[in-house]
Order: C-alpha cells, then structure tokens, then sequence
C-alpha cells in the first residue's frame, strides 16, 4: 500500500506539471495573437482595436485554466456583458451630447451609477459582471481622457472590439493544437477518485480487521494521506460540470459525456468513507475486534469486493452481470446479524458495517443508473428559467452592488486627480477583481498590490533584456504563466494574486511605443494602490462588523440550526426526511463558518484581541462531524421506515421505551446546545454582570445556584460524567433489541432475514449516533468554554452561570 501512496503522489505532482505547462502555452498563445492582431494588423484594424490592454486583461480573465466548455461559456457571457454595457453607455454618452461633456465628477458618477446596474442582479454570472465592468471603466473614462477626439457611439465601439479580440485569442488558443474539453477532465477525475477510494476502502478493511492497534492505526494514517488528494479530485470534478454541459454540441460530443452531477455522487461516496474512518477513530474501538460470526466476515469482505469490483467496471474491466452476482452473494453473507449489541464497544462496529453496506449502494449498477436518468441537474435548470424578478433581491444585493458603485466611482475620481492619463488603472484592478461573496478584504487586497508588483517588475525587466525582440518578449511569457500558475493555487497569494501577477507582466510586455516601460510601471502601481486604497476604505465603511465577529454570530446560528436537528430526529415513520430537511441547513451554517474562520484567521487585529483560531478551527471541526454524523443518523431512520413499512403497527404500538430513551438524548443535548448558545450570544461578560446590577438580578442568580433553583435553566453535558451518557445508549441498544424481538420473533423468520438484520443494523448504527453526537457537544463545550476563557482571562469561566445569568436578565 506504500507503493499506491507513492504512486499516488507522483501521479498527483505528473498531473499538476501537464495541468501548469498547457495552461501556461495556452495563454502565452492567446496573448501572441493579441499582440500580431494589434500590432501587426493593418492600420484601419488597429484604429478599431484602440485599447489593446483590455484584449490581454479578456484572455487573462478567460483562458486561464480553462476547457473547451469554459470558453464558450465566457464567449456568451462576454456578448451578454458587452450588450450590458456598451449599449446603455453609447445611449448616455449621445444623450449628453458625446464624452467632450465629461468631467471629472461626471465621469465617477457615470462609473458608479453602471457598476450599480451591472453587479445589482443576483443571477449574472461574475465572469459577465467582471467583463461589464472593466468595459464600463474604459468606456468612460478613456472616454473622459480622451474627450476631445472620441466620439460617443465609435468609442465603445472600440472597447467591445477590443474585448472581441481578445475573445476570439482565447477561442484560437483552447482549440490549438487540440482542444481541452472539460468532458476528459472530469472523467480522468473520476476515474482517479475511483482508485483513490478504492484505495482507502481496502485501507480501511485492513484497519478493522487488523490484530493490534499499531496495523491499524498505520492503515488509518495511509487512508487519511489519500483523503487530501480526494478531496482535489472531487472539487475538480464540480469544478467541470457545468462545462461539461456547453461541450453537448455535435461536432465536439464525446461518446463518454457525463450526464447529471458526477461531482455530488462523488461526494456522497466521501461521506460514507468519512464515517468509516470515524468508527475507526472512535474511543470505544479495541482491538483486535471480535466479529459475532465467521458469516459476516466473509460479508463484510464481499462488500469490500462488489465496491472494489465496481471500480474496476468503471473502467470497463468487469461486466454488470458479474457485479449483480457479487451481490447477490454479498446479500447472503451479509444478512446474518440478528441481534442489537448492547456493548458499547462493538457500536463502532456496527457503525463501520452500516457505513460499508451504504457504500456498496451508490455502488449498484441499476440503481446508479437509475440515479443518473432521473437526476438531471435540477439546479442549473431552475437557474435559467427563474422569473427575471427573482434576480433581484433588494435587501440581499443592494449592498454588494452599492459597495462596488462606491469603489468604483471614489477609485475613478481620485485616479484622474492623481493622473489623468493614466487614470482608468485604478479603477480598472478593481473592476476586474469583483468577488462574489464576501473574503478576506485587506489580505486580498495585499496579495493584488503584490501581485501587481510583481508582475509590473518582471514586466520591465523583460522589456529591458529584450527591448528589440517582441517575439522574445513573449516566450518568456511562458516561464512567468508557469511560476503564477502555482501561485494562484498556493495559500499565500491565491487566485486574487496571481491573476494581478499575470496581468501586471503581460501589459508591460504585450505593448511597444508607450513610452519607457519605468514611467509605465510606476504610474500603474500607483493608480492599482489607489483603486485597491478606495475598495478596502469602502468595505470598511459599509461592512464595519469585523471577521471574528462574524464568526460568533455564524457560531450561534449554527448551534441554532444543530439544535433544530437534533430536536427533528424521530423513530416514527418519515423521521428521516425531517431530518434531511434541517440538515442541508445546518450544512450550510458550518460552511459559512468556515469561511468566516479562514477570512478572521488572516485578518490584521489592530487594537482588537488576537483571534483564537487554533480553538475556532476545531470547533468547525467538531460541528463537521457532527453534521456527518447526523447524515448517517437520517440514513438509519430512513432505512428504518423502509423495513418496517410492513410492520408499521406492530412498530407503533411498541417503540415507546426507544422513544423514551431518545427523548432523554434529545433533552440532554439539546439543553447543552441551547446553554451554549445563550453563552455564544454575550458579547461581554463585564457588561452582562453591568446589566445585571442593574436590574438588581445577581444577588437572585447566586441564591438561586447556590439553593439548586435552576432546573428551567439549560444544563451542560460535560456535568455528567461518561457512565451516565453511557447509560443513556445501553438503554436504548436493550430496548432496540426488545422491539427486534417482538416484531422478528427471537428466533426469526427465513423470510424475513434480510429486514431484520438491516433493522439491527439500522438501529445498532443510530446508538452510535446518539453516542458520538453526545460526546461531540462535550468537545464543543470544551472548546467554547476555552475561547469564553481566552477572551477574559482574569474570570474563572463557568458556562451554566454564565447561561443562568442570559435568562435571569432577559426572563
């Protein structure tokens, strides 16, 4: 298996050099026919194509990383940008009389007043509003520059000319000399995902059934070095889809284009081998581990046969009629655990087998195929047919579009005071750097300045080295794309900063006859500096609520939304789709809060106290898992209501010591969760004690701690110790196999093997979710009540005082 590891990475560092070198002769391509088309053309064609630098800033923009798929897609959403902003602006322009009416301050209005327009709707796609943009910037302000000879309806025309340009560049250099198609990537994804889970799989396998702790735990760390590359892979894979759809035209369809989202059963098969690695990491899991029957090991090995063997017809190597008989077989051996272990210890067992056989389904041909037919990217056709109204949500977009208008109009004025013929720079990094969501505003704008640093001086010694040689100047184009190719995928500058580093480069050496490249060079910092100046004072005047901030509010909500799903987790039937509902909510909330996390971790503190990343990122990793865990608690209720259909009276009329002992885990938690949410919502304890005093409510707190009158007031999981949450699970395992009994009979029927052995299962793996979804909140209280600690370090921290205090001032 060391030898797969190995071969993995090497496969991984091979695929990143092939990805980095054709990226980067693809867009030195793109950029040569530019500069033949713009300074080599006839003279006439040069007078249309006036602003060569938007031509190179369109491949940039485009040709970057891109398929076959991406390039149409930005095709039509160029002409889309294009209709968006050269046709209101020749109207405006005529309407006041022609750009020899402009002015300083009209010129940032008209600026401010489009991007409005442009970024308002929640629908367009960033490439169109980034393309939009930067024609807007031109429009006027070139426009502005150059007032006394532009005319109003022959000067956009120019900038949409030169955006055709650089379009038609990118076209010529993604179908040169073969295309990329986004078809083939996502395929060699898959297929390589495939292997890399097939991998872990057999890791997985050979952890549980190793005879010590050290094989196994060696297995586990082999399988966690392969789960990095997986998660690439996947993010590849959704990264393609929707460019697998502008490929489906006939003379470019390929034999194997992938229907549906490839990307979303990738991920599905990624949450069923995270759960097997967390049954793995459990604390009860001992070693060597004691199957009940020599049958279900051998089932256990044929289900880790049918997946691998599935792999393997992935590849065209096995037939489906030898995968149906795997399972058939599988089926058999697999069928033979009758009863619900009441030990603690084997849980983790019977949680990894629960995880195994949902693997094995995603697995099947007929109901993969079935998935496939009837899964046909619902999204994306919602997206395309919405009513028009529906893209604009007022209280949602106007202040990202205000925020933009505002940059983008103060960038405009203070780079035409600052110089006026070099003054569309400012605004145009900003125009062209519009971000979808909100980021991490002063480490972006630091990795742009860089960025553009970097390119700018790279870009002048280039033309230093080889003034006279423009062909020259462009080869050595290509050792810059590579380096800045791995720049835009590191940590440190991302993709905001390479695509800076590119374009700073490419404009110094794509151009001739602008005077010296120094004078160039230091005007276009300057102005970037400026524009990135008025974007960072924007966003911190209109978004003043700092990222750790944020974090705490996301926190709370996310404790919200767990509460909520733990609240919906039901044994009746259709339990589980109430908690599925609930569940892609709570998905959400801790995907926010990673972000907001990231965004906080690189935030400058300035006079505020350090945030504490360290016990934040575990927090997020605690709330992840548990999110995982609730995805199999669903799974296992849903199963449930499926084998039980039959039986659904008998069912009712004798669950209700289980439902007992699952309202006793609901309350247990959820009075833990709901006291930390009480504690995540203080801002400060000093002025929380203030108020108190105030309302003449402390003495009363103390009386009523001190007198155990706080039984209304939620309590704290981390207050029992681990024999009574052990307690809660053992009654429960006994009731499950109580009610096992009574509707299977204790002998069981031959008929009815299958469902009472999926039964057990069912509900041996949701015991280990009430477990391990207790033991997660006393991890999460731990870890609240560490960053409650960091920010007052002078007060002795107790979480239910704290929460006592909450409801004493607002009860």
């Amino acid at each position: 298996m060391a030898m797969s590891s190995s071969a993995a990475a090497s496969e991984h560092s091979r695929r990143a050099w092939t990805t980095c070198l054709s990226s980067a002769f693809r867009a030195t391509l793109a950029c040569t026919i530019v500069a033949g088309a713009t300074l080599y053309s006839p003279s006439p064609f040069q007078r249309q194509v006036a602003l060569p630098a938007f031509s190179y800033v369109t491949v940039v923009l485009i040709v970057m990383d891109a398929t076959l798929g991406d390039m149409w897609r930005s095709c039509w959403l160029a002409l889309y940008a294009t209709a968006q902003s050269v046709g209101p602006a020749i109207l405006s322009l005529w309407l006041i009389g022609g750009p020899a009416r402009l002015s300083k301050a009209t010129t940032s209005i008209a600026v401010a007043m489009a991007a409005f327009v442009v970024v308002l709707p929640e629908r367009t796609h960033l490439v169109a509003k980034r393309i939009a943009l930067g024609q807007i910037v031109l429009i006027y302000v070139v426009g502005f520059i150059d007032k006394e000879h532009a005319d109003a309806i022959m000067h956009p025309v120019h900038v949409a000319a030169s955006t055709a340009v650089g379009l038609l560049a990118c076209v010529l250099a993604l179908l040169l000399p073969i295309p990329r198609l986004a078809t083939n990537e996502v395929k060699e994804s898959c297929e390589q995902y495939v292997e890399n889970a097939s991998n872990r799989l057999k890791l997985f396998v050979k952890a549980f059934s190793a005879e010590d702790a050290n094989s196994s735990l060696s297995s586990i760390s082999q399988a966690k070095c392969l789960s990095h590359s997986a998660n690439k892979l996947i993010h590849s894979t959704k990264r393609y889809q929707e460019s697998v759809q502008w490929e489906q035209i006939p003379f470019i369809k390929s034999s194997n284009s992938h229907q549906g989202n490839p990307g979303d059963g990738l991920q599905k098969v990624e949450t069923h081998l995270r759960g097997m690695e967390i049954a793995l990491t459990s604390s009860s899991h001992s070693f060597p581990i004691k199957l009940p029957n020599q049958e279900l090991e051998n089932g256990l090995i044929a289900l880790e046969k049918q997946v691998n063997l599935w792999s393997n017809s992935n590849s065209s190597t096995a037939p489906a009629e030898s995968i149906a008989e795997q399972k058939t077989s599988n089926n058999k051996s697999i069928h033979v655990l009758h009863e619900v272990s009441t030990s603690l210890r084997e849980l983790s067992s019977a949680f990894f087998m629960f995880c195994l056989k949902s693997l094995a389904k995603p697995f099947d041909p007929v109901q993969n195929q079935t998935l496939t037919s009837t899964k046909e990217s619902p999204d994306s056709g919602k997206q395309n047919t919405g009513n028009w109204l529906t893209t604009f949500r007022a209280p949602k977009r106007l202040m990202p579009a205000l925020k933009c208008s505002l940059s983008l109009g103060l960038a405009t004025m203070l780079g035409l005071m600052y110089s006026r013929e070099n003054g569309f720079w400012a605004g145009l990094p900003v125009a062209i750097s519009l971000a979808s969501a909100r980021e991490a505003t002063f480490k972006v704008a630091n990795v742009k300045a860089q960025g553009t640093v970097l390119g700018t001086v790279y870009g002048v010694v280039g033309c230093f080295l080889f003034e006279r040689f423009l062909i020259v100047r462009f080869f050595s184009l290509i050792p810059w794309f590579i380096f800045t190719n791995f720049l835009r995928s590191s940590r440190m500058y991302g993709q905001a900063g390479g695509i800076s580093a590119i374009i700073g480069a490419v404009l110094i050496l794509g151009r001739k006859d602008f005077g010296p490249p120094t004078e160039f060079a230091i005007a276009r910092i300057v102005e970037t500096f400026i524009g990135l100046s008025c974007a960072v004072a924007v966003e911190v005047v209109l978004s003043p609520v700092r990222a750790p901030t944020l974090a705490r509010r996301h926190l709370g909500k996310t404790l919200v939304a767990l509460h909520e799903c733990i609240g919906s987790c039901d044994l009746r039937q259709g339990g589980g789709a109430v908690l599925e509902k609930g569940l892609r909510k709570l998905k959400g909330h801790v995907n926010g809060l990673s972000k907001c996390i990231g965004e906080a971790d690189v935030e400058p503190n300035f006079w505020y106290m350090p945030f504490h990343s360290a016990c934040y990122s575990k927090l997020s990793r605690s709330l992840s898992k548990s999110v995982d865990l609730l995805h199999f608690g669903s799974n296992a209720l849903r199963t449930l209501s499926e084998k039980l259909e039959d039986h659904a009276a008998s069912w009712k009329d004798i669950n209700d010591e289980l439902d007992a002992d699952l309202k006793l885990f609901k309350d247990l938690t959820n009075s833990s969760i709901k006291c930390l949410e009480e504690v995540v919502s203080v801002k400060s304890l000093e002025l929380l004690d203030k108020k108190l005093e105030e309302n003449n409510n402390d003495s009363k707190v103390s009386c009523d701690l001190e007198l155990g009158k706080t039984s209304t007031t939620p309590k704290l999981l981390s207050a029992l110790d681990e024999d009574e949450i052990e307690k809660v699970v053992c009654s429960y395992l006994q009731h499950a196999q109580e009610v096992v009994d009574k509707i299977f009979g204790v002998e069981g029927q031959d008929l009815d093997n299958e469902a009472k052995s999926e039964v057990v299962l069912s509900l041996s793996a949701f015991g280990y979710f009430m477990l391990s979804v207790m033991r997660e909140t006393v991890e999460i209280e731990n870890m609240i009540r560490e960053f409650i600690q960091w920010e007052n370090p002078s007060n002795d921290i107790n979480l239910h005082e704290i929460a006592c205090k909450v409801q004493a001032l607002y009860s």
